[in-house]
Order: structure tokens, then sequence, then C-alpha cells
């Protein structure tokens, strides 16, 4: 081939390859920071200080903010991801740990763990429309994608409370193992996954009955069953597959959506705590809190391809495409 056609050929190799134009964000709830983490490079670009033990974090529907659980503040903080500034504070209850966002991107619901309630925040208007009680030491949140439903998890009451966001009213009380802890509705909204920490456990609950369909455990060969501590869970949109966290077992279960086998655990970083996807669902990445990384899990291929060192214990992670 002449040098004209083989550059030619390299350059439209090198125009076909994908762009990561995404931006990772990470909560590093022991040094009161964000880790801003390029997607095409996986290099952390900028760290961000934040109000104190940031957890929980989530992006605006047009993903030009960043929603912050600043826990010990007892507010939420919004973070402007043009200029990386705090822009504003929002009030919650005591003791913030995880929200959800309401997929019209308005309101706000937050678990506030000091006072076994959810707080319905206008984050607009910037004030609190109610107050939900729920079970002690509520954690995770879960919206439905017509935003009709939400769920909240007690992690003390053991509980998952089904919450009707048109009447803020409780419709029913679904019981699940031990310390529930996160929360995800499945795209065709006909499911709910819960962690149960301690339980070592995953409910999937039907949404139209509240009652549980499936309870999936899990064994890791050479890790103690006590050390198997289910946190965070991602369905993909596609229903085929969901990931889990295992907490101190250092792995990611990876679960076959429709019939609830385990597949495969991926070994990631040290307390792998949350989980969040990219935009095309291609990559997921995790937060790995003693080990004080994040790990990159290719989707596809169901590798671990990377481990990026962030700040001091991440907890919280958002993906903005």
């Amino acid at each position: 081939m002449k040098p004209s056609l083989v550059a030619f050929a390299i350059a439209c190799t090198a125009a076909a390859l994908p762009v990561r134009a995404e931006t990772i964000y990470v909560s590093n709830e022991k040094d009161n920071t964000i880790s801003v983490v390029d997607g095409a490079t996986l290099e952390v670009v900028k760290t961000v200080p934040v109000g104190q033990r940031p957890r929980g974090i989530t992006l605006s529907i047009d993903n030009k903010l960043l929603y912050i659980c600043a826990s010990d503040d007892n507010q939420v903080e919004v973070l402007d991801l043009a200029t990386l500034e705090i822009v504003r504070t929002l009030p919650s209850g005591p003791d913030p740990e995880l929200f959800v966002l309401s997929p019209a991107g308005n309101p706000l619901y937050i678990a506030n763990e000091d006072d076994a309630m959810v707080t319905v925040l206008d984050v607009e208007a910037g004030t609190a429309i109610t107050e939900i009680p729920v079970g002690v030491e509520p954690e995770g949140m879960a919206i439905s994608p017509d935003g009709k439903m939400l769920v909240n998890t007690s992690e003390t009451t053991n509980m998952a409370h089904f919450i009707d966001t048109a009447t803020h009213e409780i419709v029913d009380n679904v019981l699940v193992d031990a310390r529930p802890r996160f929360a995800e509705f499945t795209a065709d909204n006909k499911y709910v996954w819960v962690s149960s920490e301690i339980g070592g456990t995953v409910s999937v609950i039907d949404t139209a009955t509240r009652q549980i369909v499936k309870v999936i455990g899990f064994e890791v060969a050479g890790v103690n069953a006590e050390a198997i501590q289910p946190v965070g869970v991602r369905v993909t949109k596609d229903l085929k597959l969901a990931f889990v966290a295992l907490g101190p077992a250092n792995r990611v279960a990876v679960v076959d959506a429709q019939t609830y086998e385990v597949k495969d655990y991926l070994l990631v970083g040290q307390r792998v705590w949350q989980l969040a996807f990219n935009a095309d669902q291609s990559r997921l990445y995790t937060t790995n809190g003693v080990s004080n990384d994040i790990s990159v899990i290719d989707v596809a291929d169901l590798e671990v391809t990377k481990s990026i060192t962030v700040g001091n214990q991440p907890w919280g992670v958002a993906v903005a495409p």
C-alpha cells in the first residue's frame, strides 16, 4: 500500500475509535473532597474541596450540577460542573446519606439517617416540601422510571418502604434481610432490587404485588461469609445483567437479571461500596473505600480494566456524559 494510503487508513481508523468524553465524580468522605476523573485518560484531573463527610452524589437532569450529601454539615451542596465551585447549599434533615432525583429533575428525595425521615426537597426553590416518616436509619433511595413510586430502605427496621410520590404516603412495607442499604428499580418498572448488607443477600421485589420473588445469596471461594456484604446494586437497561457490590469481599457479583443466577465475581478494590454506569453502560465504575481507589469494569467483557487512586475513603460515584 502506498504511504499516502496507509496514512489515510490510519486516520480513518483513529476517527472511528470512540472518544470518551465522560467525566467521573467521586465523593471522598474522609478528606471532604470530590475527585474529578477524565473518562478518556482515566486520570484524576481535579480535586474539589466540599462540605464535611460527602457521601451520596447525583447529577442534575441536564448534567450541569452535582448534588452532594454533606452528611456532617446536615445539608446538600450544589456543585457547578462548569466552574467546579459550590454555588448553593440546600436544607436537608440530619445526616443525609443517600438521595434520588425525580426523573423530571425536581424534587430531590433525601434519606436522613439520624431522624428516620425522608425529606422531599424542591431544588429550584431551595425549600423542603415535606418530610415522610420512615423506619430507623433510612438509607437506600430509588425512584421508579415513571416517577410515581419511591422506595426507601431502613437499615435497622429491615424494611423497604414503598412511597406514593403524589401523596407522600407509605403504601406498603416489605420486610427484607438485615440492614438493607440500597435499592434499584429495573428500567421496565417491574422490580426493585434491595441489598441487605448484614443479611448477605439481595431481595428482588415485584413492584405491582410488593412480594419478594427471589432472594439472591452469594458465595465467594476463599472469602468468609461474614465478609460478603451487599451494598450498591445496578441493573442494565436491557435487563440482562445486574451488578452487586459485595463490600469487604472486594468483589462485584455479576448476576443474570432474568434467572437470578450469579455468573461471576469480579475482583476490585478493598471494601467496594457504590456503583455507577456511564451513559451507554459500556463501563461500570466502583468506589473502593479502604483501598482509596475506583475500579473500571468493562461491561461487555466482564473484566476489571483499571484502578484509579482518588481521595480518602471514596463513597459515592456519578458519571456525566
